[in-house]
């Protein structure tokens, strides 16, 4: 790969190394496999490039600051002289130039509050809302050399069709439309000239404050260095088009089953480091709502569906689209969801993955004694910190941000209550949920956008409660364990409350979630479980023998004329236990896949195991022992009389004993 003669003197090879590369195999695609990177962020590198150029350093610093203080200034002045209604267009307009002159890292933050309709007003979304693929263009003589240099032919040569102008520019690059000798319709995609040095330099600064910040303010605890370096790294992925491609294949092959995502494909033989080109997707912006809706497209529900798969990302398998700006994603003619741009993608660690699905559980619950230790597994404390302080703390900030249901929840509020709490108590953000913070408040006010009322956790809720019905993995069926049993017994309000939100996930299985249930239930890991169900099998047939008893001698004193005993008040309802089983059972035929002649089969595959057959021996030793023993009491305990009215004869009346 020949050198560009138009690259800056701080050239991509002080920075990161680039080797042959070949077409990715199907091995380095694997879930659990990182792929074979050929370039590396090195922050030492670009410190030591950098600690010897100060004057580069104090001089981008001090634009930086000038023309934001001059831009803060302007802002004061219009709201001293009241002309802020007046002057808010041409403040918005320059706001954009002013992200736009700063450079990438800058446009990046643009993009981000385009979609915050919540935190920006109606005139700077819209004009910010041009970073996302309005951006000025640059010389097509340089993207077409670019062409050239990496494909190793000029584009004529390549491309049977190639726009003579981009259709949209970005901050990293801009493209073209065009048509390959073949026919296929493509989007040709080429880096801006420059960018390396122009990143590199903003991310010494960034790194530089952040480290003075960290160790010169103590309320600051966030590994602040660590968090730039992972947004940084993020960002050397997206200056490496190859890398982008393999992302999207990747991506491609975690989440292109489900029906309403579609990713286009990568045309490997006409893309290098510097040039991509992919399939050519026709679809509208979301945040376009008339447009979309024009088109008989339901924008709310492609919105759900972005939700449910960014879940998917962060939930399944780790891999996460970090950066899902309205310029990213599509409505498509045919209604499907389209993802473009793959450049900026993280990675999340399987125990951090279960945690936030814990701690999302907890939260929802309102057990703030798991859910700070959820605080712990997921790296925000320190497993010697004092949690009896935090756990009230956690209660006062999320039962306000809760409201009354899980439809009340808003994920930025959340966000916001728990960066308060952060300074009192000694929290430390890790590096990787910076991104997913990024990625799910950017989702969430895109959302907000198409519909106000929308929130993400809420429609977040109903995959949770079905992953944590149906994952074998051992974290989540502690997690389930943990949530249905206490101490007072087995909660089947809350059973019922993960069945009801299972129920609106798509692809809740009534088959699926009957085997795994049984698996774990009758395994080894499950003992636990058979044990507390006899106790509630022994309870719900004690108070079932309790009432039928009742009700029969009531129905033999009216008949020979005795006296009737008002019905104690725990006979007065159904149990707790009885009345939730029937709503289960009530959920359970709603179901999707759900169909009554193989559960038979089911009911007697549970009858012949001998674990069942052991159940009932304990269930007929317990509820035997719990009868003898409230006989004893009523016999010994308990022999008061009551004088009947209209008797000659006072007779003997047990009292009912719990």
């Amino acid at each position: 790969m020949a050198p560009s003669t138009l690259s800056s003197p701080y050239t991509s090879q002080e920075i990161y190394t680039v080797k042959s590369q070949p077409l990715p195999a199907e091995s380095e695609l694997e879930i659990d496999n990182e792929p074979d990177a050929d370039w590396r962020y090195n922050p030492e590198r670009i410190n030591r490039q950098y600690s010897c150029q100060p004057w580069a350093v104090l001089g981008r610093l001090s634009n930086i600051l000038f023309t934001f203080g001059w831009f803060a200034l302007s802002l004061w002045w219009d709201k001293v002289t009241g002309s802020r209604a007046k002057n808010e267009r041409s403040r918005a307009i320059q706001l954009v130039k002013i992200l736009t002159k700063l450079g990438p890292a800058y446009i990046k933050v643009g993009q981000a509050l385009s979609t915050r309709p919540d935190l920006v007003p109606p005139v700077y979304l819209e004009e910010l809302a041009k970073l996302q693929d309005q951006l000025p263009s640059f010389d097509n003589k340089i993207a077409f050399g670019f062409i050239e240099e990496e494909l190793g032919n000029p584009p004529e040569e390549i491309y049977a069709e190639l726009s003579p102008d981009p259709i949209a520019a970005a901050s990293l690059g801009q493209v073209y439309k065009g048509k390959l000798k073949t026919g296929e319709v493509v989007a040709v995609k080429v880096q801006r000239p420059d960018l390396i040095r122009r990143i590199t330099l903003d991310i010494f600064i960034m790194r530089s404050l952040a480290g003075w910040v960290q160790n010169n303010i103590k309320r600051v605890r966030s590994d602040l260095m660590a968090i730039t370096d992972e947004l940084a790294e993020r960002i050397f992925e997206e200056v490496n088009y190859t890398q982008e491609g393999r992302n999207a294949e990747r991506f491609k092959k975690l989440y292109g089953y489900m029906e309403e995502i579609y990713v286009p494909k990568i045309y490997w033989e006409y893309t290098g480091r510097r040039v991509l080109t992919m399939e050519w997707i026709t679809g509208t912006k979301l945040t376009n709502i008339k447009e979309v809706q024009a088109k008989g497209i339901d924008a709310t529900h492609l919105v759900e569906v972005g939700v449910e798969c960014s879940l998917r990302q962060l939930l399944e398998h780790g891999f996460f689209h970090a950066d899902p700006h309205p310029g990213n994603l599509l409505a498509m003619e045919d209604g499907r969801l389209a993802y473009l741009d793959f450049g900026m993608m993280s990675r999340i660690k399987p125990y951090q993955r279960y945690g936030l699905i814990e701690a999302v559980v907890h939260l929802v619950n309102r057990d703030f004694d798991s859910l700070a230790e959820d605080y712990i597994k997921l790296d925000f404390l320190t497993p010697d910190t004092d949690l009896r302080p935090i756990i009230p703390a956690l209660s006062s900030v999320f039962g306000n941000a809760l409201g009354a249901s899980v439809a009340e929840l808003n994920f930025k509020s959340i966000t916001d209550q728990m960066s308060a709490m952060m300074y009192e108590f000694p929290f430390r953000v890790p590096a990787y949920y910076a991104l997913i913070i990024r990625s799910m408040v950017t989702l969430e006010g895109i959302a907000i956008g198409i519909e106000p009322d929308f929130k993400v956790l809420s429609k977040a809720y109903p995959y949770i409660a079905k992953r944590l019905l149906t994952d074998p993995a051992p974290e989540l069926r502690a997690s389930l364990k943990d949530l249905l049993f206490k101490e007072e017994g087995f909660r089947w309000h809350r059973l019922e409350n993960l069945m009801r939100n299972a129920n609106n996930s798509r692809d809740y299985d009534f088959d699926r979630i009957v085997d795994q249930a049984l698996d774990f239930l009758f395994s080894e890991r499950g003992a636990f479980i058979r044990d507390r169900l006899a106790d509630e099998i022994v309870n719900a047939l004690d108070n079932l023998g309790r009432r039928t008893w009742f009700n029969f001698s009531t129905s033999f004193r009216q008949q020979v004329g005795l006296a009737v005993q008002e019905t104690p008040t725990e006979l007065q309802e159904e149990s707790y236990s009885v009345k939730h089983i029937k709503n289960i059972i009530e959920i359970l035929q709603q179901t999707p896949g759900f169909d009554p002649i193989p559960v038979v089969g089911v009911v007697m595959k549970i009858i012949n195991k001998p674990e069942t057959k052991q159940l009932g021996q304990n269930v007929a030793e317990r509820l035997t022992q719990k009868m003898a023993a409230r006989l004893i009491r009523n016999l010994l305990l308990d022999n008061t009389y009551i004088e009947q009215p209209n008797s000659a004869t006072a007779l003997p009346s047990r009292v009912i004993i719990n």
